[in-house]
């Protein structure tokens, strides 16, 4: 049971848990109609209860839902029921700092303000599960509020829906996302053509670099190592992916070891091949 110490709205309320002094958001349909002060409620299996002791990057938990219209937080749990679908367990605790960034896009959308994100290309394709999730967002904005984002806001929402399922913030995957644009902005500098971000090959490869940036991230190493094989056969994009592994060691302050040369190599190789036959 739960004593209610502030209904937020039809859907929200605020309350104490039973012979506890902590308090909790509780999100359901119809959760807050009616509701009183020191009213006890039960919730049922449909209503989600989170724990405002929590601080983030953004703030104190307790302090963003006290001062941000509810809706945002309705938004943000749908948006997390349906990553929890997906993923299985998340971490639901992302709601508040997911919750306050929507809330400050509303804000700027409705004072005419436009923000930009130049990796939201990369996000669609390294975050793509996330991305798709995200994009609740913008039906939901639209149907509880008449506001319409735009695509680079909906990137930024898939971060946080990618925080909610690693053990990774926000700023960490926005700083993954920009070294991996930055690794295959050397490779089309270095083979001298513009890569193809429609092919499966592209797609490869974003994915590649990411996963060889959460490798170094916990110290994860591959077993087989190819360098000898692949410098042999394939010594430009060899060489290529060796300077890569060392911009993104220098950009993320990870060690990479040698191994991974190899099979990014075997990428960067794919990636050319289709660029020459097309």
């Amino acid at each position: 049971m739960y004593r209610v110490t502030k209904a937020l709205n039809h859907n929200a309320i605020l309350a104490v848990k039973e012979n506890s002094v902590k308090e909790y958001l509780l999100l359901g349909k119809g959760i807050g109609f009616g509701k009183k002060v020191s009213e006890y409620v039960e919730p049922g299996e449909d209503v989600r209860v989170y724990s405002l002791q929590s601080d983030s990057e953004r703030g104190n938990a307790r302090k963003m839902v006290r001062d941000m219209d509810p809706v945002y937080l309705e938004i943000s749990n749908a948006i997390l029921k349906k990553a929890e679908e997906e993923f299985g367990k998340i971490d639901r605790s992302i709601l508040f700092p997911m919750a306050d960034h929507i809330a400050f896009a509303a804000e700027r959308i409705r004072k005419g303000e436009q923000i930009s994100n130049p990796l939201t290309q990369d996000i669609q394709v390294l975050f793509y599960k996330e991305y798709k999730i995200a994009e609740l967002a913008e039906e939901l904005l639209w149907q509880m509020e008449g506001i319409r984002i735009d695509k680079d806001e909906i990137g930024y929402i898939a971060l946080h829906v990618h925080s909610s399922i690693c053990d990774e913030n926000v700023s960490n995957a926005m700083q993954i996302a920009a070294a991996v644009r930055e690794c295959v902005a050397m490779i089309e500098e270095e083979t001298g053509s513009k890569i193809d971000v429609q092919t499966l090959s592209y797609n490869r490869l974003m994915n590649h670099v990411k996963y060889m940036a959460a490798r170094g991230m916990t110290g994860e190493e591959l077993k087989l190592d190819m360098n000898e094989y692949i410098e042999k056969q394939y010594p430009n994009s060899f060489q290529i992916a060796d300077e890569v592994c060392k911009h993104l060691s220098r950009a993320l302050q990870i060690e990479l070891p040698e191994i991974e040369i190899g099979y990014l190599a075997m990428h960067i190789e794919r990636v050319c091949s289709n660029e020459i036959e097309s």
